[in-house]
């Protein structure tokens, strides 16, 4: 019940026992197809460049970057928790001019002080966090796309920790690029980055198409400044997953069954459904920790619907805490990063674990253990705010 890596749907575990097959078997390529076609449902996209990277979460968001940055490009990286510095890290690897804005952690910025940026800085390319699970808040996109399209620049975007527990629309909010991972609300193991591309992203992406020596045919382009990556060169792992078929790399052929698995799983249940499911339960667990009297972090205005970050009661360890959860009850909540380490707990409600009975189990627990550790805390009420919130939704 941490941050994520979260349990993965058991039924994604049983696709993934499935045997290999080659990478060009009919089977195989059928099941890329429908990979592509399932995850444009999951993105909100008609995106023809929908597919896996593999490799986790961070593999999705070095191949975007590296891809679309030429050495020398600016790009603006809004910062406002741990993610967005990985942003900066892997912009400044690949060669980019980068430009950062910072605010508290805990916030997040207004749509007038992003195009501010953008027009100090006159960047190729935003790249920003949408939502951040080290400070559990998410930031607007809805109104960037406009300002971003305004201004000429391309906009990319890490759903890793937000996609499928909130409200994403990658086409209406006019996203150049998004990558994602499994392990939070797809409800899958980490390994895979599923990851959609608009036409305008793939225009720059291919004007740096170099293909590699060795299965290169006459007429290939070749470039002098090519992608700087092989294994991440998205023009050519385009070509992989299209009709081309072009032999870049061996797809992960478990990790492909799993990644289906979760985005059949989530368009079985509807997207705007698997929605409202991790801010039922978000809420339950919010209106539960806030029950036991802890204190919550952050701008819950802006709060993630699948993770809370509480404050670490005064006089309590917060590791020996999580230990005693983990040994006494077999459930895991996380820690934090940076300015917040060691001063908060951050707990999840995501994927499979976005459920009744976990949300309830979890607080019934912390409840006990904070006792155990001096704590004082409301007794039962944890358990009956959750109730009350389960209540009212069964009523509405």
């Amino acid at each position: 019940m941490g941050p994520g890596p979260v349990n993965a749907d058991p039924r994604v575990l049983r696709a993934m026992s499935a045997q290999l097959v080659g990478q060009y078997d009919p089977s195989m390529t059928a099941y890329m197809n429908e990979t592509m076609a399932l995850y444009r449902g999951v993105f909100k996209t008609t995106n023809e460049q929908t597919l896996l990277i593999d490799g986790t979460s961070r593999a999705g968001i070095e191949a975007a970057l590296v891809s679309l940055i030429s050495p020398g490009d600016r790009v603006l990286v809004p910062i406002f928790g741990r993610f967005g510095h990985l942003l900066r890290e892997i912009a400044e690897r690949a060669g980019a001019e980068v430009h950062v804005r910072e605010i508290e952690w805990g916030t997040v910025f207004t749509p007038a002080q992003i195009e501010q940026a953008i027009r100090e800085t006159k960047p190729a390319l935003l790249a920003i966090v949408h939502g951040d699970t080290s400070t559990t808040v998410a930031q607007p996109l809805d109104e960037l796309g406009d300002i971003c399209a305004r201004h000429g620049v391309l906009f990319y975007t890490d759903v890793t920790a937000s996609l499928a527990g909130n409200t994403f629309q990658a086409d209406a909010w006019g996203l150049d690029a998004v990558t994602a991972g499994l392990q939070k609300c797809l409800g899958g193991p980490s390994g895979s980055a599923p990851a959609t591309f608009s036409p305008r992203a793939v225009e720059v992406i291919n004007a740096r198409k170099s293909i590699e020596a060795g299965i290169r045919e006459a007429g290939d382009a070749v470039n002098a400044h090519p992608i700087r990556s092989n294994y991440f060169d998205l023009s050519m792992i385009f070509d992989y997953w299209g009709p081309k078929r072009l032999n870049h790399h061996t797809e992960a052929t478990t990790m492909l069954y799993g990644a289906r698995e979760c985005a059949r799983l989530l368009v079985d249940e509807g997207m705007d459904t698997a929605v409202e499911r991790h801010r039922l339960h978000g809420a339950a667990m919010l209106a539960g920790v806030q029950g036991l009297g802890l204190r919550v972090f952050g701008d819950l205005g802006h709060r993630m619907n699948n993770v809370v970050a509480v404050y670490i009661p005064d006089g309590v360890t917060g590791d020996a805490v999580r230990g005693e959860l983990l040994n006494d009850f077999g459930i895991e909540i996380g820690t934090s990063f940076g300015p917040l380490h060691g001063l908060v707990w951050r707990i999840g409600t995501m994927g499979y674990n976005a459920r009744k009975d976990t949300v309830l189990t979890t607080l019934a627990a912390l409840e006990q253990v904070l006792r155990r550790a001096g704590a004082s805390v409301t007794g039962g009420g944890g358990v009956g705010a959750a109730y009350e919130v389960y209540q009212d939704a069964a009523g509405a």
